[in-house]
Parts: structure tokens; sequence; C-alpha cells
């Protein structure tokens, strides 16, 4: 590193509200977001380009209500392959399962395959619509230094060994897992990786097969494998490393046509654009905030691809951080809800993880007798109407809800958890999406009538009576046009919901009850927020 010292720019006066460390996914999200919300942002990347490598391959409707807010989710879902069926299959290609993902009401499809390089070069083309948002590509973080005030970051140029140094408010760091700043941080990354390596191979589509645009596990005990589409006349495969295999030769392409053609796929079928080796994790940061400095991604945490939520836990993550920052920063809230981050994200990402390696033992079970009793039994159960939509619903992807962090006491049948986003139609009679309305602020919502809260109405947080579909628009409701608020509230025996700027509960009261008060210390803002810029 001595190469370091030879050039150190002059001292930069430049601070910012959030820097943020690594620009994949992860943090792409909390650049778009925290440049809506209109705060001074600079971004951070020892690369020069959008990483190569289709990682992620899957993502899901409340990671899309997440780019909603960031005006993307209808032009994301342009690159994107919906609502594709899901098979495990047995080593004769017979599914024991079959599924199709059930919605949860956030207003998208329930499921969609991406192409992860073009996923992330519209986002990033997302970012550049914010003059408040401020890219150094090619540039490391060697360092986070932090004080009473904020946390000093000294930077190289890795294309010309300069030194810079930057001042902000807080920091994310999303920058992987094999993250830089937690190792500074002194951050344990406890948990396993296993033995198992898998080759995984990325192709561009020449001609079409039967069923290459469905998802199927090959739950084949000689050979595992994941047959799933991608889009942009993409396809993904993969497959584990056996004892006995020369990793290496694995990857060359007359292995990987050796590998697909026993799925029936040629050479005139696929290019291979590149065959890549990894290995699965089961890994969480110790704690995912020291002082000013926030984990998110992969650096707080990873885990095994099977049900295809690595990518989308990180996006969740800086949605949940970076509303709070910017309350902070803002002084509407207090310094101490950040502590809320971990106590939320920290629960729900383990609960995910678990699912994913039960999945994943499902996929890679290679003692024959027990593949043998795990096909016929599921098979059984796959027979009993609805089994497949509950085991997708229920063990699949967990529904993220809060038992603690930023909510009120005591806490109800509401608490903790999202409000759905249906159609609704506002005052003016234009039909939009729930979110749209919530414009990212503290909000009441009434159930039918207006109910007085002095502590919430003499903060000024604004709020909307939801009326039943079929009432005429007028000033302060919202019509529950597709009919499911004003459910989701009765069957939560909730008249009144605070919600949080992510469309969570705050708190919920019953008709005729008052709600729990706001945050200690909570001062809504005067300043009106920036508009949202809206990509279609």
């Amino acid at each position: 590193m001595a190469a370091i010292s030879a050039r150190i720019l002059g001292a930069e006066d430049d601070t910012y509200d959030v820097a943020v460390i690594g620009y994949g996914p992860t943090g792409v999200t909390a650049a778009n977001l925290l440049g809506a919300m209109g705060l001074k942002v600079v971004v951070l990347d020892r690369d020069a380009e959008v990483f190569a490598r289709a990682r992620a391959i899957s993502t899901d409707e409340e990671v899309m209500r997440i780019w909603q807010r960031a005006g993307l989710a209808e032009r994301l879902k342009q690159d994107m392959l919906t609502e594709r069926p899901v098979d495990f299959v047995d080593a004769h290609g017979r599914p024991f399962i079959s599924a199709r993902p059930a919605p949860r009401g956030h207003g998208h499809p329930p499921q969609m395959f991406i192409y992860q390089p073009a996923l992330e070069q519209v986002l990033r083309e997302g970012a550049d619509r914010y003059p408040n948002v401020r890219v150094l590509l090619r540039h490391e973080c060697l360092r986070v230094s932090q004080d009473a005030e904020g946390v000093e970051l000294t930077l190289v140029g890795t294309a010309d060994d300069s030194v810079r140094r930057l001042r902000a408010s807080y920091v994310i760091a999303a920058d992987g897992g094999s993250s830089l700043t937690r190792a500074q941080l002194n951050i344990g990354y406890e948990g396993s990786t296993y033995e198992d390596r898998w080759v995984v191979i990325d192709t561009k589509m020449l001609k079409p097969w039967p069923d290459h645009d469905k998802l199927r596990f090959h739950c084949d005990p000689a050979r595992p494998a994941v047959d799933c589409p991608t889009p942009l006349g993409h396809h993904r495969w993969e497959f584990p490393i056996l004892p006995g295999d020369d990793e290496k030769e694995l990857t060359t392409e007359d292995a990987v046509y050796r590998l697909i053609d026993r799925y029936g796929i040629s050479r005139d079928s696929v290019e291979v654009l590149r065959a890549t080796v990894y290995s699965h994790h089961v890994r969480f940061a110790s704690r995912f905030r020291a002082g000013r400095v926030f984990l998110a991604g992969d650096a707080a945490h990873a885990m095994p691809p099977w049900i295809g939520q690595g990518m989308a836990a990180g996006v969740r993550d800086v949605a949940n951080l970076c509303w709070k920052l910017d309350a902070v920063l803002r002084g509407e809230l207090t310094e101490t809800v950040l502590d809320s981050y971990e106590a939320e994200r920290k629960p729900h990402v383990k609960e995910v993880t678990k699912r994913a390696v039960f999945v994943g033992r499902i996929i890679t079970e290679r003692r024959l007798p027990v593949a043998r009793v795990r096909d016929r039994f599921l098979r059984l159960l796959d027979r009993i109407p609805g089994f497949s939509s509950w085991m997708q619903d229920s063990n699949w992807i967990p529904v993220a809800h809060y038992d603690a962090g930023l909510q009120a006491g005591p806490r109800t049948k509401a608490s903790g958890h999202q409000v759905p986003q249906p159609r609704v139609t506002g005052p003016d009679g234009t039909r939009l999406r729930l979110d749209d309305v919530l414009a990212g602020r503290w909000l009441l919502l009434h159930a039918r009538t207006a109910a007085p809260q002095p502590d919430w109405d003499r903060l000024g947080v604004p709020s909307l009576a939801v009326t039943p579909a079929g009432s005429q628009p007028a000033e302060g409701t919202l019509v529950d046009s597709d009919g499911v608020l004003l459910a989701w509230m009765s069957a939560r025996r909730a008249a009144t919901l605070a919600l949080r700027p992510d469309a969570y509960v705050y708190a919920a009261a019953p008709a005729g009850a008052p709600l729990s008060p706001p945050p200690s210390g909570f001062t809504p803002s005067a300043a009106p927020r920036p508009t949202r810029t809206i990509t279609q």
C-alpha cells in the first residue's frame, strides 16, 4: 500500500449528510431513497462499472414497493419476467411440488425474475436524477474515523492512487460480504460456510425450448440443479461441485455444455457467457451499527440463494434505515431511533435465512432413500388443494413484521405490520397506488370517519379518512376502491392507524380509543419535502 501515499489531494471541504460505501443493489437503492429525500449524499465504489455477473435472479413485490418509492418500479418491471411457475422435480424430471407465488397485497407481482446487471444500471440511472447525490466510482474507502460530529472517510482512487478525505454525518456500509468497513470496526461476522461449492452458469438464449420460462429445482440426488429463467434473453443454471470434480475444469465451456446437455440444452440453444464458482454462506454481523456507521446488505448478513432473498434483504435494510436517517438529520426524531434499525431488521433476516436453509435441504438431499421418501411424501401433499399455495405463502418467504423497534406500546394486532398497498382513489378522483398518496410521511388513517387524536393533531400530522368503495372522493378522504384497506383494519380491530413513513404501523387504536402518543421527541419538520421524480 506504499503507493497510496504518492499523492494526496487537497483537503476536501465537502461534507455530506450520508456516505454510502458500495454501489451494488443495496447501495444504489440507498442512493435513490436518500436522493429522493433531498439529502446530500456521496456514494463510493471501487469498480468503474456495474458488476457483469448476474448474482441475484429474482425479487418480490415488497422490494418492488420499495423501488416504487424511488419512482422506478414501472421502469424496472419492463426488464423483468413476472409470475412464472415454480416446480420442484425429481431425478426423472417429474414435479412433486408445483406452485405459483401468491400475492401479499403490495401492489406488484409476487415474484419477478431479473437480470441483475440491467437492473443495477436502471437503478444507477435513477440515482443520476438527483443533483444532491454524488457518485465516486473507482474509489475505495480505506478508513472510517468517527467523532461526536460525524465520520471522516479516507478514500483512495483505484485508477491513480490519489487519496482524498470526505466527511459525512452518517455512513451506510454496503460493501459486501468481505466488507472492509466491517473489518475496520472490528465487528464479528458469525456463522458458517457450506462445504459444497457451486458452479453458476449464465447464458444467452439462442432459441427457446419447452418450459424455458419456468423455474425448476432439479432435486436429483446424483447432482441437484437450479434451472432458472432470466429476462432479456438470458438463462441461468447452477450445479454443485461433487467430490472428485475438477473445479477449474468444470467451468470450461465443454464441461458446461455437458452439464446442461442432460436437460436437452445444446450449443444451438444457448451461448455460455460465464461460469463462476461460489460458496454458500450463513453469516450475520454481531451488530449492524457502530456509532454513526451502519452495515447493510451482505456486509451485515449472508444467506444461501434458495429463496432468492439475498439481494432483497439488503434492499429492505436500507428501506428501513434511510427514512430514519432522514428524520434524524431533519430533527424530526431523536438520534436514538437509529437503534431500531437492527432491532427490526435482524430478526427478520435471520428468519428468512432459516427458511432459505430449509428449502436448500429439500433441494440438495443426496441420500437416495431419503430423497425417495421426500418425493413421495411431498407429491401426496401437493395433491391436497391449496397445499402448494400454503407452503409458498407460509414457508417460502416470511412476511416482514416487527415485534420490537420503533412502535408504540401497548402492542395491537396491527403493530409492526406494513399496511397493504391497494389502488385507492384520492381526493381529486385520481386512482393510484396507496404509497403514492402516503408520500413517505407520518400519517393517520381513519376507518370511514376521522376521529380527533389530540396528541397527533397538535403536531400537525396529516389525516385521511378511508371511505368504502363507491364513495365520492372528497377532501381529506381516501376511497378504498379495491375494498382492501377497511377489511385489513377491521381484521385487526383498528379504527385508526398511525403510519410511519415506510407504511408500517407505529400505533393503532379501536373505535372510540385514543392512539398512543408519538415517539418521544417527535417534531415534524415544517420544511417541505422535495417532489419525487417518477420514472416510467
